[in-house]
């Protein structure tokens, strides 16, 4: 028989690797922007071409390649980062590995060019598949200039896969948020198809959050710091009111580096226990700093799981200090809100002398009640016969009064098909089954259908303009968001554009979206925009719309109304489930309650 294990050939190998490392064009912004920090870089630029698809460029003025290195740099496990075993476990920097190069050179078309600040030329190198194609001397900017293109294209398999370019853009604008918020001492920009979308400046932590996530955030974030002889923990808390229902500010660090941690953010929600509504969470930015011996980064080749030696007093410092800096700016809950705190200060304080009278002492008023005191030996509380006679008259004549006509749930135009119960629920019997129907659910479903409708006829368009214009400062992540959806905001009621810098200007608003509601609005538009394409939030929209201005099932008390709604919501065919995936109505399983008896 003949043997059948063989080796894979060099290229396949690679390309199979390069899955642990590169999933994604942001995958590969990652890499190349730590391999720039790494390289001492001082600025960073960062230039993509259809979301990274067709181009990823990093230029950095770091310290640059000689002509060998950078041939080198392209071999799979070549690292200047460590040297033996002993180093994996005191790694002070981002990359070690020696993988990041030779994976994305086996994925893409890959160009080098990089000069030594000493030097006096510099060396441009070229790869295809990671096949080596030439390597030439070039006159070039000290640093490093890396050009990754067609991401992909010896793997159509893989490159069918990746999304439309906004969701992957948003991967991309996520891993550049984690390295530069890491790097605040360094300068940063991105360009996005010629147009800028980030340049960030050096500067103080608090500048470079305020710098990503615009100046609304500013005044909620809380300042965290702690120093212990084994850690040091710093960073920022935003307060209660800057809670969100996605985690989408939610940012760990540890030595500069970017992890993920349930466990610490555990922590961290613990801390605002009592201070967030249900299903939110609070944004966060902290900083740990500690020895590398006492963690483990060389976990997963993403580096995002870092392992801590010492786990659960991390978790309880994390705790501690940000109860105590919630405190501090007076955020945490309080018993007792209508008591003055001068009260207590004052209690038991000297008065002061005056003249020959001295001082005394500050006492709580006491009551004092008279524990013999009995009500009915009083005279003027006796009741006379006469009045009492006159009491039982006033309160014969009204027993022929007329009871109250209201009916809420019109029991004389009942019958045993519709039944209101207690809790908001309806009860219907259709054919042979009988339904419990949620008509609040029922309802959205009806209004997004004539919404619909209306939109198919262009009448939905009708707007009102503003009295006075309303102002939404944008983030420039907001401002990308928006720039994928504004050329269908006009033929859906809205007149808003950006007036200068990050503020979109709102003109005018669709009938029956209240003033007042609009920036709610917004700010939840822009948060379900995520990860949602284009065309999926036309979907969204029509749903948040219907999802405003439907009712909720305890606004139905009338039976004629509750009627009327399953009339059209039969004519809809009476669908079972909303697009949301949430069921309209159950089957009431009589033939169990049956069994029971």
């Amino acid at each position: 028989m003949s043997d059948i294990i063989q080796l894979l050939p060099d290229h396949v190998a690679n390309q199979i690797a390069a899955g642990e490392v590169v999933q994604r064009p942001a995958s590969i912004v990652k890499e190349l922007l730590e391999n720039a920090i790494d390289a001492d870089a001082s600025k960073v630029e960062l230039i993509l071409r259809d979301a990274g698809k067709n181009l990823i460029q990093v230029v950095d003025d770091g310290k640059g390649m000689s002509e060998t290195d950078a041939r080198m740099a392209f071999e799979r496990h070549a690292t200047s980062k460590i040297r033996g075993t002993e180093d994996i476990f005191k790694i002070a920097t981002k990359g070690f590995r020696g993988e990041a190069l030779a994976s994305i050179a086996a994925v893409s078309q890959v160009e080098l060019r990089t000069k030594q600040k000493n030097a006096s030329i510099g060396t441009n190198i070229y790869l295809e598949g990671g096949v080596f194609q030439f390597q030439d001397p070039i006159q070039t900017a000290d640093g490093s200039n890396f050009l990754v293109k067609n991401l992909f294209y010896n793997v159509p398999a893989r490159r069918k896969f990746l999304k439309n370019n906004n969701i992957e853009f948003r991967h991309v604008i996520d891993e550049f948020q984690r390295v530069a918020l890491a790097h605040e001492g360094l300068e940063f920009s991105l360009f996005h198809d010629d147009e800028p979308v980030f340049k960030l400046r050096k500067g103080s932590q608090m500048q470079r959050i305020v710098d990503i996530f615009g100046r609304k955030l500013q005044p909620q974030l809380i300042p965290i710091k702690e120093d212990i002889i084994w850690c040091k923990l710093h960073g920022f808390v935003a307060k209660p009111e800057g809670a969100k229902k996605n985690r989408g500010e939610q940012f760990l660090f540890v030595n500069g580096r970017y992890f993920k941690s349930p466990y610490f953010n555990k922590a961290v929600q613990e801390a605002f226990e009592g201070l967030l509504l249900p299903g939110y969470v609070p944004s966060f930015f902290l900083y740990l700093e500690l020895d590398p011996e006492k963690i483990d980064v060389n976990i997963h080749p993403q580096k995002t799981e870092v392992k801590f030696e010492d786990e659960h007093l991390i978790f309880a410092l994390l705790r501690s200090t940000i109860k105590r800096s919630l405190g501090i700016y007076n955020v945490s809950p309080s018993l007792d809100f209508d008591r003055d705190p001068d009260l207590d200060e004052m209690m038991n304080k000297p008065i002061p002398s005056k003249g020959n009278g001295g001082g005394g002492v500050i006492k709580m008023p006491e009551i004092i009640v008279d524990k013999d005191y009995n009500p009915f030996l009083e005279e003027r509380n006796i009741v006379l016969p006469e009045e009492i006679q006159n009491l039982t008259e006033m309160y014969s004549q009204n027993i022929t009064a007329e009871p109250s006509k209201i009916n809420l749930f019109e029991d004389e135009d009942f019958d045993e098909d519709l039944m209101r119960l207690p809790n908001g629920y309806w009860v219907f019997n259709k054919g042979d089954m009988t339904l419990m129907l949620d008509l609040g659910r029922m309802h959205r479903l009806v209004v997004s259908e004539n919404n619909n409708k209306s939109a198919s006829k262009k009448s939905n368009t009708n707007s009102h303009a503003l009295l006075f214009s309303l102002e939404y400062h944008m983030n420039e992540i907001e401002k990308n968001k928006y720039n994928s959806i504004k050329k269908y905001l006009p033929e859906l009621g809205f007149d808003m554009k950006i007036a200068h810098e990050s503020v979109l200007r709102i003109d005018s608003l669709p009938e029956g979206l209240k003033e007042t509601q609009a920036m709610k609005f917004l700010e939840n538009l822009f948060e379900i925009l995520e990860y949602k394409t284009e065309e999926e939030f036309m979907q969204y929209y029509q749903n948040q719309w219907a999802k405003m201005h439907s009712k909720s099932r305890f606004d139905f008390l009338y039976k004629k109304d509750a009627e009327q709604l399953i009339k059209d919501f039969t004519a809809l065919g009476f669908p079972e489930f909303l697009p949301d995936g949430k069921r309209c109505f159950y089957e009431v399983p009589f033939n169990d309650f049956k069994n029971k008896f």
